[in-house]
């Protein structure tokens, strides 16, 4: 019998009302420092099962009130009911709402709040604290996760992924990317993420063609705090942070402010990263109003590893660089500043409105050999009789450029079944693009004795508009939403014109995004529901400086097809998705060359990707819990045509292929989570991630493949109050423990010369074993 009192298994019952007895449905009900949350019914009530003799600590959660924790001793079954008392205050979350998706919303999303996302914040960049999410793959050019990394969602890289921060664009206007290592340590700072896969709700910037980040930095926290945060690790990786807040000042002000410094000599030989950043905000809470002022900033150096290795060198050195200058480096700084204000009108509508701007600025180092002088505008130099034309020099690429404008949004709530959002933005970008020899082994310059010579020197102006609606209507058990959005983009450039010559030219694009769905709700914690969306997003930066206006690059164009089932349980929470993505001029690289040689990017008529997506967490017992997501997918061109130029003559050789894969789009995501809590404030981690073969190119050939790969990591944690202290924690993760060899991205390169057709591929290697130890200390 012992064994069954042991784990007999109880149930915590109740009600969650307001101060006039009102249910509160929609609730959220946690068990403290458990994975444990439910969701109150129409009527406020709720269960939590299987829960072992022992003394609990219970949170309930609701929007608008203050959430309450009660202490229980549980021996049996028990009733615990919560009346929560409503805010004088708006909550931060409104920032964010308008272009977030909700429980009820018929698209496929995950939320991460700062707890889940601390528990992986070592020292390693943004994405890899996505890892564990479905559909994502990571990668880092210095294979440990620190310095320039990647993020792809479905296959789509980060030209396709929309970020924002607080609801502002933080993605590239030209390249189109988002470069986490400009804003090293940012997830000190952030509240909590919501990621949406596939075209998503309506939002600012760049078009989401393969999911959303949607980020919320620091909202409001009520007691004072300070934070210290120290983790060391493999490859002589170092991060350091300090975080403080104020707490809320006479109910109204609250103050916080972060300043980190990572450092790391990557496992990549020589691929190095100095970062460095602060965080600082600060907010007025009224009644009826919130303002927040936001400034941050980040500096990186990191040396370059973005060559990867050749296909021989895996082999014989998988750390090897091709890069040997002392100063091969890429150095940029970025600064944030953002001003928020909200404005509850009335009781049914909610004003947003944001004012911000980035300033980024910077360059990349490199050592050329054996260059054409006449290519950089460097006269010939004659020494001892003999005329150089060649030489070898030290360059840099540089940009300047700031990036500012509005944000908005009104969230209209006539009645309980019944909410509208009208929002949008305007945004203009101006970008200096400069280059400069700062050295050349043989060099006459301009003759003014200047050690710096630019040779290159254009101008960009963008402005990106936009403005969505969006509704949503509650009938009994339907729900029903559609969401309108109209973008114009307008770009000028340096580029070249129809007669090909250089010349400042423009484009302006519109393109309207219809997005509908409806979701059936079996119940508060089960529904279903089905979605279509359209995409369309612009050329890249290169796109339009490697073509004229009549071989120029369509805009792409998706449609995107979402359904899935979502239930939650005492102890079980799923979710299944089905998606399919069909694409209209797809922009892939096709091999073509442009006008001056250089490669190109193409559109593609039909291409697609369709799948299944199963995102589930079961706590098995008390202290025992396991997550696990999957993808399954099938991502095909249709028809490919691929262009190889022989060097030797000019004459172009294509080959044709037939429903060939997208390239990096592997067929199988998968990721595991199970977490053991050996005592009230210890747990032990296995966290696991399998990727399935990715093709370097659109050919679909098997010479030219990224392996499968299965990779493990154990995270050990122990937090616990001491001699004053709120917390102390230690933190040890230790990353593919089993010292598996792989490489998560790659590239391929033809070379056809004479009628002789050879191909190169190139590799970026991640680390075997290695491991981040923290240490975190709460006052």
């Amino acid at each position: 019998m012992l064994p069954f009192f042991a784990w007999a298994q109880n149930s915590v019952t109740g009600k969650v009302t307001d101060n006039d007895q009102n249910a509160l449905p929609g609730a959220t009900i946690k068990i403290k420092n458990q994975k444990t949350s439910v969701i109150s019914d129409a009527n406020g009530n709720f269960t939590i099962g299987n829960l072992a003799n022992g003394n609990y600590t219970v949170l309930v959660s609701y929007v608008g009130y203050r959430s309450q924790e009660k202490s229980i001793n549980l021996t049996g079954n028990s009733t615990l009911n919560f009346v929560l008392v409503q805010q004088n205050f708006l909550a931060d979350e409104v920032v964010v709402s308008a272009t977030r998706a909700s429980k009820n919303s018929a698209t496929t999303f995950r939320n991460l709040d700062k707890a889940e996302l601390a528990k992986n914040n070592l020292g390693q960049d943004l994405p890899y604290l996505l890892n564990q999410t479905p559909s994502v793959v990571v990668t880092s050019d210095a294979g440990a996760g620190v310095g320039y990394t990647g993020l792809r969602i479905r296959g789509s890289d980060a030209t396709r992924i929309n970020v924002t921060l607080n609801g502002i664009p933080l993605n590239d206007a030209e390249s189109q990317g988002s470069f986490f290592i400009n804003l090293p340590d940012l997830a000190s700072s952030v509240d909590n993420i919501q990621i949406q896969r596939g075209v998503g709700t309506s939002t600012n910037g760049a078009g989401a063609f393969g999911g959303s980040l949607n980020i919320q930095t620091t909202t409001r926290r009520d007691s004072a705090y300070a934070e210290l945060n120290n983790t060391y690790g493999s490859y002589d990786t170092w991060k350091n942070t300090v975080s403080v807040g104020s707490g809320l000042i006479a109910n109204k002000f609250t103050f916080d402010g972060r300043l980190s410094r990572i450092e790391s000599d990557g496992y990549v030989d020589r691929a190095s990263s100095n970062l460095k950043s602060f965080f600082v905000s600060g907010a007025y809470y009224g009644k009826k109003d919130i303002l927040r002022a936001n400034v941050f900033s980040g500096t990186e150096k990191t040396y370059q590893a973005w060559n990867g290795i050749s296909e021989e060198m895996l082999v014989t050195n998988r750390r090897h660089n091709d890069f040997t200058y002392d100063n091969q480096t890429d150095n940029y700084q970025q600064d944030h500043y953002q001003l928020f204000y909200t404005r509850n009108i009335t009781n049914q509508l909610v004003a947003n409105a944001a004012l911000h701007y980035t300033y980024g600025r910077g360059y990349y180092e490199e050592y050329k050999e054996d260059r054409k002088l006449s290519d950089y505008g460097i006269p010939a130099v004659v020494l001892g009789g003999v005329t150089q034309i060649t030489s070898d020099l030290v360059r840099r690429l540089w940009l300047d450029n700031d990036f500012y404008g509005v944000t908005y949004s009104l969230n209209y709530t006539p009645q309980n079944d019944l909410n509208f959002v009208l929002g949008g933005a305007y945004n203009e970008y101006k970008g200096r693009h400069f280059d400069e020899v700062i050295w050349a082994q043989f060099a006459n310059y301009d003759g003014s004795g200047s050690i710096r010579h630019r040779y290159d020197d254009n101008d960009a102006f963008k402005t990106d508009f936009n403005i969505f609606g969006r509704a949503n209507y509650q009938v009994d058990q339907f729900n029903f939403f559609a969401d309108l959005q109209y973008r114009r983009v307008y770009y000028s450039y340096f580029g070249i014109d129809p007669n090909g010559n250089p010349g400042q030219q423009n484009a302006s694009l519109d393109f309207f995004n219809p997005k509908a769905g409806v979701t059936y709700n079996f119940s508060d914690k089960s529904n279903v529901y089905a979605s279509v969306a359209v995409g369309n997003k612009e050329p890249n930066r290169r796109d339009f400086t490697d073509s004229n206006v009549n071989s120029r690059p369509k805009p792409e164009n998706l449609t995107d097809v979402e359904a899935g089932y979502r239930t939650q349980f005492s102890n079980v929470s799923l979710g299944i998705n089905g998606f399919a993505m069909f694409y209209k001029d797809q922009l892939i690289n096709t091999g073509k060359l442009n006008d001056v040689g250089g490669q190109t990017r193409q559109n593609v008529p039909d291409s697609y990707r369709a799948g299944i997506e199963i995102d589930g967490r079961w706590q098995i017992i008390k202290n025992l819990s396991w997550a696990a997501t999957a993808t399954f997918s099938r991502n095909k061109i249709k028809d490919f045509t691929e262009f190889i130029y022989d060097d030797a003559n000019g004459a172009l050789t294509t080959f044709n292929y037939n429903n060939t894969n997208i390239a990096f789009s592997p067929s199988i995501i998968a990721s595991s989570e199970i977490n053991y809590n050996v005592l009230p404030n210890a747990s032990v981690a296995f966290l696991s991630k399998y990727v399935g073969k990715q093709n370097l190119d659109n050919t679909s050939a098997d010479t030219r493949m990224l392996s499968s790969f299965f990779v493990n990591d154990i995270r050990l944690s122990y937090n616990t109050p001491l001699a004053g202290i709120k917390n102390v924690g230690l933190s040890l993760l230790i990353n593919n423990v089993f010292s598996t060899l792989y490489e998560s991205n790659g590239g391929t390169y033809p070379y056809l010369y004479a009628g002789d057709l050879s191909r190169s591929n190139y590799y970026y290697p991640q680390a075997t074993r290695n491991f981040l130890l923290s240490l975190n200390v709460k006052f």
